[in-house]
């Protein structure tokens, strides 16, 4: 598996645990202040390395020392941050999340270079000599830019899958169809789903999808797992019974296991539940990056551990 993961890419602040941020000038003690690399793209690229991919990432980063640190984290993750761009006049994308005791993870993010990313800046010889391309986050470079990197993508061969990155509330279908006829694998959210194509049943949203171009989509639903919808029918995938400390990169890490399982000639269902396995095992740490599991690893796991019900 050659893969392109191309979009988003963030610096994650991770503070844990959090209840309440003091008043004023106080201040608290806490078990654990950590920094990892995460994003659509950037998340994604970390899991798709530890389970065996070759992965090359693309995105728009910073001049700063935030965007050294991000690029740092990606190399020390085994991910080719060759074809990451530094901009000079705008900062490097972060966050500071306060995780809560049950894994919630509110957000404090700069936007920064990753909305700055665009055609110019596509590594185009080398997208079409990679098996497959995730491009996370195609709202913030446009419907039409998505179009063109992902029809470009699919006339070389290469499988393409997508990531969405806006909250449900915030999007519109007129914000991704023009590139749904070249996506082989989406991969939203539940609010996803219906937030982008005005539905309020799950089912019919994603049979949208697949009518408007898709060929599989597979939605993450957090505690209760995926549900993944193909032209032949829908098939649930639980999520797999976990002391959760952080759910930061969950999704990020499901997609990463999905499409390494598509990869290897899984199943969309059994691919799925590899993404739930590698899901389940980054959330059993503070940040995208956590466990130090492979691809062995990841269906052992699957394979021994109860899913939840």
């Amino acid at each position: 598996m050659k893969v392109v993961t191309m979009g988003v890419h963030v610096l994650d602040v991770l503070v844990r645990p959090v209840q309440e941020i003091p008043e004023g000038q106080g201040a608290t003690l806490v078990d654990d202040i950590r920094m990892t690399a995460a994003g659509t793209a950037g998340g994604t690229a970390l899991t798709l390395a530890k389970l065996g991919a070759e992965v090359r990432t693309a995105g728009a980063v910073g001049s700063d020392p935030t965007g050294d640190m991000l690029i740092q984290l990606l190399n020390r993750g085994g991910v080719d941050t060759g074809f990451l761009v530094r901009r000079t006049d705008t900062a490097t994308s972060a966050s500071v999340l306060p995780i809560r005791p049950n894994g919630d993870r509110p957000s404090l993010h700069l936007l920064g270079a990753n909305i700055t990313y665009g055609p110019d800046d596509v590594p185009w010889d080398a997208l079409a000599e990679a098996t497959h391309l995730h491009l996370g986050g195609p709202e913030l470079i446009g419907v039409d830019a998505a179009a063109r990197i992902l029809s470009y993508a699919r006339e070389h061969g290469v499988v393409t899958s997508v990531d969405l990155l806006a909250p449900g509330v915030l999007g519109s279908f007129e914000q991704i169809e023009a590139a749904l006829p070249y996506i082989d694998h989406l991969l939203p959210n539940e609010d996803q789903v219906l937030g982008f194509t005005g539905e309020s049943d799950l089912l019919t949203g994603a049979r949208k999808l697949l009518a408007a171009g898709v060929g599989v989509v597979a939605v993450t639903r957090g505690g209760d797992g995926a549900l993944v919808v193909t032209a032949d029918g829908a098939e649930p995938v639980p999520a797999f019974e976990i002391d959760v400390v952080d759910t930061t990169g969950c999704g990020d890490a499901f997609s990463a296991g999905y499409l390494r399982g598509v990869s290897l000639g899984r199943t969309p269902g059994d691919a799925a539940v590899l993404g739930s396995a590698a899901a389940a095992l980054v959330a059993r740490g503070l940040g995208s990056d956590h466990g130090d599991f492979d691809l062995a690893a990841a269906d052992e796991f699957a394979a021994t551990h109860k899913p939840r019900r």
